[in-house]
């Protein structure tokens, strides 16, 4: 492989990886209705590529943040 392709492959999977980050803190911080449910998305936003795109849509707004105290 040469250094310009693998240059511009690590340019084009750095968004897509801190998205993935991204998404995964913000399920931890959320409370679901059971754990099977974040895991669930957890297992979703692990998901190559796509999984933080799903769990955006469909996940951003079911969980709940936890009252500070």
């Amino acid at each position: 492989m040469e250094l310009k392709t693998t240059i511009t492959f690590i340019i084009i999977t750095i968004p897509f990886f801190l998205l993935t980050i991204w998404m995964l803190v913000d399920i931890s911080m959320k409370q679901f209705k059971t754990t099977a449910e974040k895991a669930a998305w957890w297992l979703i936003a692990l998901t190559p590529f796509i999984g933080w795109l799903i769990y955006l849509i469909f996940g951003f707004r079911r969980g709940k943040k936890p009252a500070r105290q």
